[in-house]
């Protein structure tokens, strides 16, 4: 089966752009779901003893009013970690901690933790986060130029935006909490993705030595069509591990897994129907008409 990427670029290039467009939009309208770690807040760590329902929990807490997020801590979910993005004083955390500590009769020393974070620290983080995806960016775009030549490392970075644009619309349409393992979660896609495409991007080389005589879609075409089925397998291997994390995992490696599963269909994607195409189109402003497709 010879698959007709080039032939159809205008099509991938559309699909991309509407689940980015549609994921930027509802994410700015309703405002991404920011989570402690960037928006500053509390955070208190609790061993309840025993394993108790995290509804029962967030029926204590929202008499508070606080908004939230409650997650299973350890192994035998005997912990809670609550968090929100209030600022509570310390009579505030004592008053919830004693409404829980009467509810499940639990004594003082139940209360393992309890953290308060500013918005500087998540300002620090973003900061970060920005600089590591920066530095990843350009060490690939050198490596790349290095390895192969300037036109394979410009494709490669447009796929690897692509993909963080669409991790980026994933939280805004899912409403998915963005804390530091959203960080981790785009700092994996953005390696994965790039070891995909230059397998694809090796694939076009070699063909382009060997098969002189054919234009730039055929050997586009030709070279995906030869890696597409390392691609797909080795995508669905990494997603079956991950899935396995998501179902027996707590809620914070919820939080966690899913997005990356999100990640590596689009990592596995941009790698086949992006990298590939912009590829084709840097080469046609250099060389068309010469070796434009039929």
């Amino acid at each position: 089966m010879k698959l007709e990427i080039i032939k159809n670029l205008k099509r991938w290039y559309l699909i991309s752009s509407v689940i980015i467009i549609i994921g930027l939009i509802l994410g700015f309208l309703g405002g991404f779901n920011l989570g402690i770690d960037f928006t500053g807040g509390t955070m208190m760590h609790i061993d309840m003893g025993q394993k108790i329902s995290v509804s029962e929990v967030k029926g204590i807490t929202d008499q508070y009013k606080l908004n939230a997020s409650i997650a299973y801590v350890g192994t035998e979910k005997e912990e809670i970690m609550i968090k929100t993005k209030k600022s509570l004083s310390n009579n505030e955390r004592t008053e919830i901690f004693n409404s829980i500590a009467e509810k499940y009769g639990i004594s003082q020393e139940s209360l393992l933790a309890v953290d308060q974070f500013g918005p500087s620290i998540g300002e620090e983080i973003k900061r970060k986060a920005i600089i590591s995806i920066l530095i990843a960016s350009v060490g690939m775009l050198i490596y790349i130029t290095l390895r192969f030549e300037i036109k394979f490392a410009m494709a490669a970075i447009v796929a690897l935006v692509h993909d963080i644009l669409i991790m980026v619309a994933f939280y805004g349409i899912f409403r998915i909490p963005i804390n530091s393992p959203f960080i981790a979660a785009i700092l994996i896609i953005v390696g994965y993705s790039i070891n995909d495409t230059i397998v694809v991007f090796d694939r076009v080389r070699e063909n382009l030595k060997i098969v002189k005589k054919k234009k730039f879609d055929e050997i586009v075409d030709m070279s995906v069509t030869q890696t597409i089925s390392r691609s797909i397998n080795t995508s669905l291997t990494t997603i079956l591990a991950i899935i396995c994390l998501y179902i027996f995992g707590v809620e914070s490696i919820k939080d966690f897994t899913l997005p990356l599963i999100a990640g590596i269909l689009s990592g596995t994607y941009s790698s086949i129907f992006i990298a590939s195409p912009v590829w084709y189109n840097l080469n046609m402003m250099v060389h068309k008409p010469k070796y434009a497709g039929k």
